[in-house]
């Protein structure tokens, strides 16, 4: 998963701080490797394994923020009936998101998957376009045309429609696309949306356990800790990358992102040897290119808009 960062209003971010390609390689890293936890709990429903990260990312975040003196700020947030009900809509999205990761990870579907981010950042383009009025250039428009070329391959190659990846994509790219409307820090805003679905969790979790069809204190110590390990599995990342945010270039910082699901193709592909067909190698080409192209154009029009303007 990825959030947007605010850069530190004391410095411009820059490409020479090697600390901010540390913390940008360490977090997409983090998260190219989740498939492999998310497997070691694959005797655990993607249900109740979302109630755990729900509920454990609770519990660092609120730490977090006020380790961070941030305590007022998200009083205000829970006291703003109007933000609450925003907030509402972006914890449906991002839960939602989570579920259906969890679920193709543990179901053979990591490729998928990988392809589902992969797809996000043109899926943000045309969200974008949609809902912002952004307009797009010649060459973004054949990067979305190329994306969507590869997806029809998939779709007439295997007769089936990608709507793992689709759905994955569209779902964190509608997340991103309110976010960014709301202005608001990634970690007040994640913390706000895990607070309003703890009570769902919990609940969720004492049923299983009531039941006695939950995992927790009944699969062995290791599942246990790996539970537990949910909140800093889901929150390490993210201050990760909200560091390199602050120095970094968000171009950059696209461009290193590409990184996640790359890893996650690799898990998928070598690890879990995972089915790699020829009409799949057709459709992640189609992919890859128009990434290739869409990540050519926004850097050059990064370096246009870093050219010293020249005296007239």
């Amino acid at each position: 998963m990825r959030f947007s960062a605010r850069p530190s209003s004391s410095a411009a971010p820059s490409d020479r701080d090697p600390t901010g390609v540390l913390y940008a390689l360490g977090c997409f890293s983090f998260w190219g490797a989740f498939p492999v936890y998310f497997k070691f709990l694959y005797d655990v429903t993607a249900l109740e394994v979302l109630a755990h990260r729900i509920l454990w990312s609770v519990v660092v975040l609120l730490a977090l923020m006020l380790w961070q003196g941030q305590g007022a700020a998200l009083v205000a947030a829970l006291r703003d009936r109007r933000r609450l009900r925003f907030y509402l809509g972006t914890s449906l999205l991002i839960s939602v998101n989570w579920l259906l990761y969890i679920w193709a990870v543990q179901n053979n579907r990591i490729v998928e998957a990988s392809l589902g981010y992969y797809i996000n950042p043109l899926v943000n383009v045309v969200l974008g376009v949609l809902f912002l009025r952004e307009r797009l250039n010649g060459r973004q428009w054949s990067a979305i045309a190329i994306a969507a070329a590869g997806v029809l391959v998939l779709v007439v190659g295997h007769g089936a429609f990608p709507w793992v990846s689709l759905a994955l994509a569209f779902s964190f790219g509608s997340y991103g696309l309110l976010r960014k409307k709301d202005g608001q820090s990634a970690t007040l805003g994640l913390c706000v949306e895990t607070v309003l679905l703890a009570p769902f969790a919990l609940l969720l979790l004492v049923g299983l356990t009531a039941n006695g069809v939950g995992a927790f204190g009944q699969r062995g110590r290791v599942t246990d800790l790996l539970l537990l390990a949910a909140g800093p599995i889901t929150v390490v990342p993210l201050v990760l990358f909200l560091e390199a945010g602050r120095r970094l270039r968000l171009s950059t910082l696209g461009l290193i992102q590409y990184l996640t699901p790359t890893l996650q193709f690799l898990l998928g592909v070598i690890v879990y040897r995972e089915a790699f067909t020829a009409i799949h190698w057709a459709a992640f080409g189609c992919i890859w290119l128009a990434l290739a192209l869409y990540s050519a154009d926004a850097y050059l029009h990064q370096q246009s808009r870093l050219e010293p303007v020249k005296p007239g």
